[in-house]
C-alpha cells in the first residue's frame, strides 16, 4: 500500500510516516502544504492519502480541498481525513459526495494505533470510516424527528454503526449479536424511515445521510 501524508504539524507528520513504515507500509512522500501534497499524488500514484482538514496558508479547509481535487483527478484515491475537532459540515460533506474510500478521523484517535490503522485499511480497501465521536456529538445535538423516535434503541446503535462505514459482520461483532439480528434491524430501519427498495436508491446510504442530515439540521 502506497500511501501520501499531507500534515503541517511536523511533529505529526513525521510521527504518522514512522507509525505507517513500522507496519510495512510504503510512505512515498509526507508533505507540509496543499500544492506539496498535490504533486505528491502526481508522482507517486498513492492508494491513499492520509490529509489533515486544516493547512496553510489560512488554515481552514484547504486540506479537505486538495483531497478532494485529488479524488477528483484519481477516483480511486482512498481518503482519510484528520481533524483536530469534530467538522459536521466536512463529516456531512464526506457522506453526501460518496463515501466509498473515504473516513473521517479525529487526531486523538491516532494514539490508539488499533483504531487508526483499522481506520486506513478501511478505507483502502473501499469502504468508509468515520469516527465514532463524530457520530455520537451529531447524534447528541439533534432532536430526533419523528420517524426517528421511531427506532429502537438496539436500532438506533446500528445504524450509528453504519455511519462509521461498518458492514454486517462488524456491527454484529461490535454488538455482539448474529449477522442475522443485524440484517433483521437493517430491514426494520429501512421500513420505519420510510425507505422502499428503488433502482436508483442504496437505501444504506439513505439512511445514513437522513440520521446526519437531521442533525445538521437541528444543530
Amino acid at each position: 500500500m502506497r500511501i501520501v501524508i499531507a500534515e503541517d504539524d511536523p511533529l505529526l507528520r513525521e510521527g504518522l510516516a514512522l507509525l505507517l513504515r513500522a507496519e510495512a507500509l510504503d510512505v512515498a512522500a509526507a508533505t507540509s502544504t496543499p500544492d506539496a501534497f498535490l504533486a505528491a499524488v502526481e508522482a507517486h500514484d498513492p492508494d491513499v492519502a492520509v490529509v489533515d482538514v486544516r493547512m496553510p496558508p489560512t488554515h481552514t479547509d484547504e486540506g479537505i480541498t486538495a483531497a478532494m481535487r485529488a479524488r477528483r483527478s484519481r477516483p480511486e484515491l482512498a481518503v482519510l481525513v484528520l481533524s483536530a475537532h469534530v467538522e459536521q459540515a466536512f463529516a456531512t460533506e464526506l457522506l453526501a459526495g460518496g463515501s466509498a474510500r473515504l473516513g473521517y478521523l479525529l487526531k486523538e484517535r491516532v494514539g490508539r494505533v488499533e483504531d487508526f490503522l483499522d481506520a486506513l485499511y478501511r478505507v483502502a480497501a473501499g469502504e468508509t470510516a468515520i469516527d465514532p465521536e463524530v457520530i455520537a456529538q451529531l447524534f447528541a445535538r439533534a432532536r430526533p424527528d419523528a420517524r426517528l423516535a421511531r427506532l429502537s434503541p438496539r436500532e438506533r446503535d446500528v445504524l450509528a454503526l453504519m455511519a462509521e462505514g461498518l458492514g454486517n459482520t462488524a456491527i454484529a461483532e461490535r454488538l455482539a449479536v448474529t449477522d442475522g439480528a443485524v440484517h433483521k434491524h437493517i430491514r426494520s430501519i429501512f421500513t420505519k424511515l420510510d425507505l422502499t427498495p428503488t433502482d436508483r436508491t442504496d437505501r444504506r446510504v439513505a439512511a445514513v445521510l437522513r440520521y446526519l442530515d437531521d442533525a445538521r439540521l437541528r444543530l
